[in-house]
């Protein structure tokens, strides 16, 4: 009779005390959190910036662009929305 393979420990298919699930939802709450700062900040500016075009491009980077990366690429389009409202706020300052 063949013997059946079996994984060794350190190979396991199951995470180590549920510990990678538990890491991936936290990571996805935190940028769930900092979505939702930089969309009250959006709605902030808007209110201020009235029909400024780069508003539209912040609020697509924060909604379409959002939802459609994986959670790795999230971090980069946070920052970026982040960065366009930085200079969204210094071009409503001098105007």
């Amino acid at each position: 009779m063949p013997k059946s393979k079996t994984l060794p420990s350190s190979q396991s298919t199951e995470p180590s005390n549920g510990r990678s699930g538990a890491s991936f939802r936290r990571r996805y709450d935190e940028l769930e959190r900092n979505r939702s700062v930089l969309v009250a900040r959006l709605a902030q500016l808007r209110s201020r910036a009235g029909a400024h075009p780069a508003c539209n491009q912040a609020l697509k980077l924060l909604n379409e662009t959002y939802r459609k990366s994986s959670l790795a690429q999230r971090i980069g389009v946070l920052q970026a929305a982040s960065f366009m409202l930085d200079i969204i706020e210094r071009l409503t300052l001098t105007l």
